[in-house]
């Protein structure tokens, strides 16, 4: 049976994907105590796929970039919901970092992150309201436009 945050997800349109294995020498997430540390997640969507690719400011829009942060945030409650079972054990979303692959002369990566923020905001409401910093970067893999790691407290 789905708690209180998986039917939000549900009413919201949103199915938690399947959590990415990864790809090299790291784990998806370490549990201290009660906090949850989450590996960056890339953009991909249920189907494994990119839903931004490429620069911010040279080719992908803010409001792509949004949609790729907030894919993001997605995969990082699959991967919260595979380390603890169950969403509604989140007591606090503590921290979000995030990377945006940025044209040198692109500023706007704390809108983008909006989108990955405004998702914990709406799932958690004051529970999901954060930290967080945004950095541009020259690139992430796949060319993904964005990614997302987060601190989570958990019971």
């Amino acid at each position: 049976m789905a708690g209180t945050v998986e039917k939000k997800l549900a009413d919201m349109g949103i199915t938690l994907p399947e959590p990415a294995t990864p790809v090299a020498n790291y784990v998806p997430f370490v549990r201290v105590r009660n906090h949850l540390v989450l590996s960056g997640q890339i953009c991909t969507d249920n189907d494994g796929k990119l839903v931004a690719k490429g620069k911010l400011g040279a080719g992908v829009s803010v409001e792509d970039g949004q949609k790729a942060a907030r894919a993001c945030a997605i995969n990082l409650l699959a991967q919260v919901k595979a380390a603890i079972g169950d969403l509604d054990k989140v007591s606090r979303v503590v921290r979000l970092g995030g990377f945006i692959n940025s044209a040198p002369e692109f500023t706007d990566g704390a809108k983008v992150m909006n989108g990955a923020s405004d998702l914990m905001v709406t799932v958690f409401a004051d529970k999901g309201r954060h930290a967080r910093s945004t950095v541009g970067v020259a690139s992430l893999p796949l060319d993904a436009a964005v990614e997302v790691e987060g601190i989570f407290e958990v019971d």
